[in-house]
């Protein structure tokens, strides 16, 4: 009987062997006798097919999954990105070659919300300026008084996007004694009223928002949905916040509106090329507060994405449907149903 064999792309180890990320428990599958694990390396950044032959499940962190990536022998049953942003990933060819995209909502709920309130927070206090003058010594903190800080409450919170995370924000700011609006066509006003947020529209969003965070997904639809005619109907006092993905926000209208004052500025983990070049005009401004696509990576959100991957493979190892599947139309596919049955005939079910 072969067994159930799992690819992790190669970011998830060192080059001496050691894990990249020790808080991603990978117990549950290397002590399962039914199981192989194997580390495969991307080739210009895209996962190769031929690393992925006979592979049964692909735990994937950076690199991209193309139509390329699929391998010939039919065999790849998920694909589990470690995270919730998929457009690394070809949806359309996993869907025709049989293959389950599953992402990890719940390990990335809590963690990416506490970003957002770490961005507005930083703003705010202005943390980065404060730390400055204080290494400065006492001429920096002579001037402590020309940075004064804002306060939160009666301030309002305004989400573009309130799904898995959006809520969650919402959830964690309650005790700020802030104001909650939304912008989310697909949110169920009854869950928008229990957190005590405000669903409007769009434009209205951007006028009334003191803070803006961007918690849509990348797609046709949302690239560049922040852009100069959104962000001039902003407040000169309001911050835009966003940990979704770079291109959902137009880099360089945003990089004007900083700089000529229509906004007061912001905090972004995401840009729309990464790595950003060390150059990047956005970088240069005293009132943009930046991360590396990973201010949420903490030991909590890589054990909660790692354990949820894990659940997702073995299930399907089990000929189970694993939660979290983004292309929801293959679970009653032929060819992903045939590799359940597959599996459960070679591994016993």
């Amino acid at each position: 009987m072969s067994k159930f064999k799992v690819a992790l792309s190669a970011d998830f180890r060192r080059p001496d062997g050691s894990p990249t990320y020790p808080s991603f428990d990978l117990s549950p599958l290397t002590t399962n006798p039914h199981v192989e694990t194997i580390f495969v390396e991307p080739v210009n950044g895209l996962m190769p097919a031929a690393g992925l032959a006979a592979c049964d499940a692909l735990i994937l962190l950076v690199p991209k999954f193309a139509k390329e990536s699929i391998p010939p022998d039919g065999r790849l049953a998920v694909v589990a990105r470690f995270g919730v942003g998929y457009d690394s990933v070809d949806v359309p060819a996993c869907t025709e070659a049989g293959i389950a995209l599953c992402i990890t909502p719940d390990g990335v709920r809590r963690p990416v919300a506490v970003s957002i309130l770490t961005f507005i927070l930083a703003l705010t206090q202005k943390l980065l300026i404060k730390d400055r003058l204080c290494r400065q010594g006492p001429e920096g903190w002579a001037k402590r008084s020309d940075h004064m800080g804002e306060g939160v409450v009666g301030k309002t919170l305004g989400q573009l996007g309130m799904g898995n995370i959006g809520a969650e924000v919402f959830r964690l700011a309650a005790p700020f004694g802030m104001k909650f609006i939304a912008h989310d066509p697909y949110q169920d006003p009854k869950v928008a009223a229990e957190l005590g947020v405000e669903l409007v529209g769009i434009e209205e969003l951007f006028r009334r928002a003191d803070f803006l965070s961007v918690s849509v997904p990348l797609s046709e639809a949302t690239h560049h949905i922040v852009g100069e005619r959104l962000l001039k109907l902003m407040q000169p006092t309001a911050y835009v916040i966003n940990t979704a993905r770079g291109p959902v926000v137009d880099q360089r209208a945003l990089h004007r509106a900083l700089v000529d004052g229509t906004i007061a500025g912001a905090g972004l983990d995401v840009f729309e090329v990464e790595p950003c070049p060390a150059d990047e005009p956005i970088f240069q401004l005293d009132n943009v507060v930046v991360a590396p696509h990973s201010l949420c990576w903490t030991d909590e959100c890589f054990a909660g994405n790692g354990a949820a991957d894990i659940r997702a493979v073995l299930e399907v190892m089990h000929g189970r449907v694993p939660a979290g599947i983004v292309n929801k139309d293959v679970v009653n596919q032929a060819a992903w149903r045939g590799k359940l049955e597959a599996l459960q005939a070679r591994l016993g079910g």
